[in-house]
């Protein structure tokens, strides 16, 4: 019987038991996070998904920041799967927050008859919006994840609500600040 021919590391004592920790390309972890969060904003819809995904690696593949991934993800999901409102502009949010929610014959009600009504409009604030879209969207089990990319500016993804557990932890991973609704 001969010696394991490691030497006793009193720190590290069992390093020799496990096998050499598996390298980690920061480039394909990114990208597969990303794959992942492209999936979460487009259920049921991988062909939507791909088409994104290939759009953010030929704009911002290479981020190096967690704005200018944030702002590419954005860019390659604007009206899509995602969407970005100036808090100015209550008009723009009613459109694409319907648009957004009729890709799963959805429709938002607002509580009024025709929410393109100047009065209406008028009195309309982008996050009572949002929050008023949220609730709309968890009664046929979708959340509605927002942030504020710059101030002023609201920005954000609808997904499954089967997966907000799943939004929850990848979220961070790629340093977005989301949150549901516009809590």
């Amino acid at each position: 019987m001969t010696a394991p021919d490691t030497d006793f590391d009193p720190d590290d004592n069992f390093e020799h038991a496990f096998g050499r920790p598996a390298q980690i390309d920061e480039e394909d972890a990114l990208e597969t996070l990303v794959w992942q969060f492209m999936l979460l904003v487009n259920p049921g819809d991988e062909d939507a998904a791909m088409q994104q995904f290939a759009a953010w690696q030929e704009t911002s593949g290479a981020a190096e920041s967690d704005d200018e991934l944030a702002a590419g993800l954005l860019d390659a999901t604007d009206w899509k799967s995602g969407f970005r409102v100036d808090e100015s502009d209550p008009a723009a949010a009613i459109d694409v927050l319907g648009e957004l929610a009729a890709r799963w014959d959805l429709r938002i009600d607002w509580g009024v008859e025709d929410p393109g009504d100047d009065e209406f409009l008028a009195d309309a604030e982008v996050p009572s919006l949002i929050g008023t879209a949220f609730d709309r969207l968890r009664e046929h089990h979708y959340t509605l994840w927002t942030w504020e990319p710059e101030t002023g500016v609201h920005a954000g993804w609808f997904t499954h609500s089967r997966d907000d557990d799943a939004m929850r932890m990848l979220v961070p991973a790629l340093g977005l600040p989301l949150r549901p609704g516009a809590a």
